[in-house]
């Protein structure tokens, strides 16, 4: 048995981004932990691989609600010798996703852990933001409050200066611009940020200014994917 962590897309129909280790693992395997049925089936249907049908392939969810004891009942239903893949809502499995917990249980019960090769929109935004790519952190989403919100962009221009670091966070798209509004009202001018949307779809944005600049820029990032990072 192997445990392949198999990215997938960051935006529709952009399969060149994947190397063909991606549908070599996707052909030998016929279980899967996926974050969201949907979009994972959809993921597998769109490569049209011969012989494959969605339909007779076996899917359980594993997402941010599972529960690490849950992990193994999810890897008893499936049967000794067949391969398993771990299938994100979006980019790479166990970077800012749920699929660590399989991953955790594969070192614990000696089944090989197989990453591939695949974009990330984390790393894909830091190697575009020239940023620091030295010393960075990453942070998740930040608190919805906007006192709590505001606190913590803060605290992260602080670290960033302190620490020369970059500071990686993210936001559910539909409040990007509200988190643009609160960057350019509670930072320093001279701290700059990138903002990193739509990685690898045809529509890519992404853009690094001083919060200075950002104040006069007119930029559309409302329901897009997006990451944020800010160097002071």
């Amino acid at each position: 048995m192997k445990l392949f962590l198999i990215p997938s897309l960051l935006a529709a129909d952009s399969y060149d981004s994947l190397p063909p280790e991606t549908k070599e693992a996707v052909k030998t395997t016929q279980y899967y932990l996926v974050e969201d049925l949907r979009t994972a089936r959809r993921f597998i249907g769109g490569w049209k691989i011969e012989g494959i049908t969605v339909q007779d392939l076996n899917f359980q969810i594993l997402d941010k609600k599972t529960k690490p004891e849950k992990v193994q009942e999810l890897f008893k239903n499936i049967p000794k010798g067949e391969n398993v893949g771990v299938i994100s809502e979006a980019g790479c499995p166990g970077i800012a996703d749920p699929g660590a917990l399989a991953v955790q249980y594969a070192h614990k019960n000696n089944i090989q852990v197989k990453p591939l090769v695949g974009p990330s929109s984390i790393l894909l935004a830091l190697m575009a933001s020239g940023l620091s790519g030295q010393k960075f952190a990453f942070h998740g989403y930040l608190p919805i409050k906007k006192a709590e919100k505001q606190k913590a962009l803060k605290n992260l221009e602080k670290d960033s200066a302190n620490l020369y670091q970059a500071q990686i966070f993210m936001e559910t798209p539909f409040r990007n611009s509200a988190m643009l509004e609160d960057l350019c009202s509670n930072l320093n001018g001279d701290t700059k940020l990138c903002v990193a949307a739509n990685i690898n779809a045809e529509d890519e944005y992404i853009m690094t200014m001083t919060i200075r600049q950002w104040k006069k820029a007119k930029v559309d990032i409302h329901k897009k994917p997006c990451i944020f990072i800010i160097q002071s």
